[in-house]
C-alpha cells in the first residue's frame, strides 16, 4: 500500500513538473529564438509554431511505440526513460545556439513524450476501474497547477537571462527522476504483460488494432473531436483578447492563472464528489456541455466579465476527460493499457498538429476590419460546433456500452 501510494505521488509531481516545464518556458521562448536566429519577433512566432509542430508530430508517431513497450517491459522503464528525456530537451534547449539545437530538442522531447500516456496507464494498472476516474482528474489538476505555477515562475527567472527558466525546469525534472528510480515501483505485473510487436506500434495499426473494441475506437473519435476544438484556446486566446478587449500580457496572464485555479479545483477536488453522484456517462455528458456552453461564450463575449463568467463552465467541462479515460480503460485488458494510452496520445497530438492552423486561419479572415463579416470570436463558435458532435458521439457510443454490458 505505501508502494501504491508513493507511485501515485510520483505520478502526480511527474505530470506537474512536466506542465511547469511547458509554462515556465512561455515567457522566455520568443526572446530565445530571437537570440539564437537573430531574426525579429514576427520570424520568431514562425519558427515557434515549427518547433510545436515537430514536437506534435513525433509524438503522434512514437506515443504507440512507447505505450506498446510499457505493454511489454512495464510502466516502469518506459516512464524513467521518458521523464530522462524530457529534462534533456530542456539542457538542450538551454544550451542551444542555433536553431538546429532548438529543433534536436524538440524532437527528441515529442519522441520521448510518454509521460502522460504511461502514468495514465500506471493509474489503470494500480487502480480499480470505480476508482480510476478521480485519479485521472487528479492528473488534470497536476496539468491545471502546474499551468499557474510555470508562467509565474518562468517570468521570475527570466529576469536572470532568457535560459535560466530550462536549467532550472531541467533540473525539476532530473530531480523527480532520482526519485523515482529509487522509490518508483512497478505496476504492471509479469503475467500481464505481451510480446512487443513492432507492427502494432504503428499510430495507424494501432487505431485498427482499437477498432477490435467498438466503445474504444467510438471514444477515440470523441477524443479527437474534442481536442480539435478545443486547441482553439492555446491557438487563439492571445491574439483573440488583444483583438477584442485590447489586452495586456499581464491581463493575458492572469486570464490564463484564473482558469489555471479553477482547473485545480475542479479536477483535484470536485472530481471525487461529482462523478460517484452523476456517474461516469453523466459526468461525461455534462463535461462536454459545460465546454460547449464556455465556447460560446468566449465567441459572443461583449465585455471581459462575460469571458471570466463563462471560464467557469469551461473548467467544469474538465468532468469529460477523466470519464473518457476511464470508461475506455475498462474496456481493454491489463496487457493493453499502455497501447490504448498510446493510442490517445497519437490521437490528441493529430489534433494539435491540424486544429491550429485552422482556427489561427479563422481567426484572421474573420478579424480582418475589411472582411464582409467581423466576428473574430469564430474559432471558439467552431470549437463549440466541434464539442457538440463530440457529446453527440459520446452519448451514441455509450448507449452502445450500456447494450454490450446487458449481452
Amino acid at each position: 500500500m505505501a508502494q501504491q501510494k508513493f507511485a501515485l505521488v510520483f505520478i502526480f509531481f511527474t505530470l506537474l513538473m512536466d506542465s511547469i516545464g511547458f509554462g515556465i518556458i512561455l515567457p522566455v521562448m520568443p526572446d530565445l529564438i530571437m537570440e539564437v536566429s537573430g531574426d525579429g519577433l514576427g520570424k520568431a512566432a514562425i519558427y515557434g509554431g515549427w518547433l510545436m509542430f515537430v514536437y506534435a508530430i513525433m509524438q503522434f508517431f512514437f506515443a504507440p511505440v512507447l505505450g506498446n513497450l510499457s505493454d511489454a517491459y512495464g510502466r516502469r522503464p518506459v516512464l524513467l526513460v521518458s521523464v530522462a528525456v524530457l529534462g534533456c530537451n530542456y539542457l538542450i534547449m538551454g544550451f542551444a545556439e542555433t536553431l538546429t539545437l532548438l529543433f534536436v530538442g524538440r524532437i527528441i522531447s515529442g519522441i520521448g513524450a510518454a509521460t502522460y500516456s504511461t502514468c495514465n496507464a500506471c493509474i489503470a494498472d494500480t487502480m480499480p476501474p470505480e476508482e480510476r476516474v478521480q485519479y485521472f482528474g487528479m492528473m488534470g489538476a497536476a496539468f491545471g497547477m502546474g499551468f499557474v505555477i510555470g508562467p509565474v515562475l518562468g517570468g521570475f527567472l527570466g529576469e536572470f537571462g532568457s535560459r535560466v527558466p530550462f536549467f532550472a525546469t531541467s533540473a525539476l525534472i532530473f530531480t523527480n527522476l532520482l526519485l523515482g528510480l529509487f522509490l518508483l515501483p512497478e505496476s504492471l505485473k509479469k503475467e500481464h504483460r505481451r510480446d512487443f510487436e513492432l507492427l502494432r506500434a504503428n499510430p495507424f495499426i494501432a487505431f485498427r488494432e482499437m477498432s477490435r473494441f467498438k466503445v474504444v475506437f467510438g471514444l477515440l473519435g470523441v477524443i479527437f473531436l474534442y481536442n480539435l476544438g478545443h486547441h482553439a484556446l492555446p491557438a487563439v486566446w492571445t491574439f483573440y483578447s488583444i483583438e477584442k478587449f485590447n489586452w495586456s500580457p499581464r491581463e493575458i496572464g492572469y486570464s490564463l492563472g484564473f482558469i489555471g485555479m479553477l482547473m485545480v479545483l475542479v479536477q483535484g477536488v470536485l472530481i471525487r464528489y461529482l462523478v460517484p453522484v452523476f456517474g461516469l456517462r453523466w459526468s461525461g455528458i455534462l463535461g462536454f456541455t459545460f465546454t460547449m456552453v464556455a465556447f460560446l461564450g468566449y465567441a459572443a463575449a461583449p465585455s471581459t466579465w462575460v469571458i471570466y463568467v463563462a471560464m467557469i463552465p469551461g473548467a467544469l467541462g474538465a468532468l469529460a476527460s477523466p470519464a473518457v479515460s476511464s470508461i475506455a480503460s475498462s474496456q481493454v485488458g491489463p496487457d493493453q493499457q499502455g497501447e490504448l494510452q498510446g493510442t490517445f496520445a497519437s490521437l490528441m497530438s493529430l489534433a494539435s498538429i491540424l486544429s491550429p492552423p485552422i482556427m489561427t486561419l479563422m481567426f484572421g479572415v474573420f478579424s480582418d476590419n475589411e472582411a464582409g463579416i467581423y466576428f473574430p470570436g469564430a474559432p471558439f463558435l467552431l470549437a463549440a460546433i466541434l464539442t457538440m458532435m463530440s457529446l453527440g458521439l459520446f452519448v451514441r457510443t455509450t448507449q452502445l456500452q450500456t447494450q454490450l454490458n446487458y449481452k
